[in-house]
């Protein structure tokens, strides 16, 4: 998955012969997983129609401030839609207008109103792009705070070769992928996050486990991933799915299994987050074949998993170590204690006892505890508690606590 997956892409497409690249440009930001929107000057339509980018971006174009049926496009709302705008081709027109505020096309005044990142691939002939005026444009817009996407060097529409052809769609695309990468929190940082269930087996049909869905730690893995990290998510059994480039997923089943997946990767990782419901005992016979049912009661005899958190905690040394803890009772005493038992940074209590919180829930309500605070949250969705957490671990990250 892209970092660009989900996020709303405003494509403005001026009068250039470049213009004709715009199609590709859609259909890969499209394949990234974008939404995309697109505003054009009515010279682009010269170039490449309506129809064409309506069709590949799923979405109606607009070029003017009002339709056939004389209605408004509204370019605030145009502008308040995107998570980023992309102006590809520029043209030196285009350039001039955006440099100066010359608000005489809805592509200007949708820029003028946008309060996303704004970034310009220019596309013109190698003169028009080395003039003065030209350059000066440039260099005014990335004043502002936007985002200058060099053009390439090749053969141009005039005959003569040199700089001035809009960088390559593919170009772009990666271009845009790096940039927001470059500036999320996590960037470069490994996060390993143990999500769901184990199973230990009794026999080849029956296990003892637990309720535990596996979706809070996969919201969490999510969000590492939003913010720009390398994810390491080792998982038990779960119906919960979540693709991405950066997301390494390994299935387990049993806390065995859990413990040598995550020693292997611990080493390598900055950031650690133990969420999965670990069973603490298993058999201490495994059945080779199904136990028959009988009249007799039935005895198991248990012995204790691996501590897999304890074991980490030992091992750490640069690593954020942050533990999950599910109570039912003397809930922030019990959390406390597994706190300093287990050489965590912090821990996160949530309690059964809270309506909200829990197994197979959409929502979850926590309590963050370090050695030296308590802080509560409201009952919110797990995609928001997930935030919650890694607010605070940003804030450990930059040393800020």
């Amino acid at each position: 998955m892209s970092i660009l997956s989900g996020k709303h892409i405003l494509l403005g497409i001026t009068g250039g012969i470049a213009a004709y690249k715009s199609a590709f440009l859609v259909r890969l930001l499209k394949k990234a997983g974008a939404d995309v929107k697109v505003v054009m000057t009515p010279e682009a339509e010269q170039f490449v129609t309506p129809l064409t980018l309506s069709t590949l971006s799923e979405q109606p174009v607009v070029s003017s401030f009002t339709d056939e049926e004389k209605n408004w496009n509204n370019h605030v709302d145009l502008g308040l839609w995107a998570d980023l705008m992309l102006v590809a081709p520029v043209t030196a027109n285009t350039l001039s207008k955006m440099a100066s505020g010359n608000a005489n096309n809805l592509l200007i005044t949708t820029y003028l109103s946008a309060k996303c990142p704004v970034y310009f691939a220019p596309a013109m002939d190698l003169d028009m792009y080395k003039h003065a005026s030209s350059k000066a444009s440039i260099d005014k817009l990335i004043s502002f705070g936007n985002t200058f996407i060099q053009p390439e060097s090749g053969e141009l529409a005039s005959g003569l070769v040199g700089e001035g052809r809009m960088a390559e769609p593919q170009h772009i695309v990666d271009f845009l992928e790096n940039d927001i990468l470059s500036q999320l929190p996590l960037v470069n940082q490994v996060v390993t996050i143990t999500a769901g269930p184990t199973y230990e087996a009794i026999d080849p049909v029956r296990f003892i486990g637990n309720h535990s869905s596996g979706k809070m730690g996969f919201e969490l893995a999510r969000r590492a991933l939003d913010l720009g990290a390398k994810v390491n998510l080792i998982t038990g059994p779960t119906h919960c799915e979540l693709s991405h480039n950066n997301l390494k997923r390994i299935d387990v089943v049993s806390a065995q299994d859990m413990y040598e997946a995550a020693v292997k990767v611990f080493d390598t990782s900055n950031i650690v987050i133990a969420s999965a419901a670990v069973s603490d005992y298993k058999p201490k016979q495994k059945f080779d074949q199904k136990i028959k049912k009988s009249e007799d009661s039935m005895r198991i005899d248990l012995e204790p998993t691996p501590d897999i958190l304890k074991y980490l905690g030992e091992l750490k040394q640069e690593q954020i170590l942050v533990g999950f803890a599910l109570e039912t009772n003397d809930e922030e005493k019990n959390a406390k204690s597994k706190l300093k038992r287990k050489n965590l940074d912090f821990i996160v209590l949530n309690s059964l006892n809270d309506k909200g919180a829990g197994f197979k829930k959409e929502t979850n309500k926590i309590k963050i505890i370090t050695k030296s605070e308590v802080i509560r949250f409201d009952t919110k969705p797990k995609p928001e508690v997930a935030k919650d957490i890694f607010d605070y671990i940003n804030k450990l990250v930059n040393d800020e606590l």
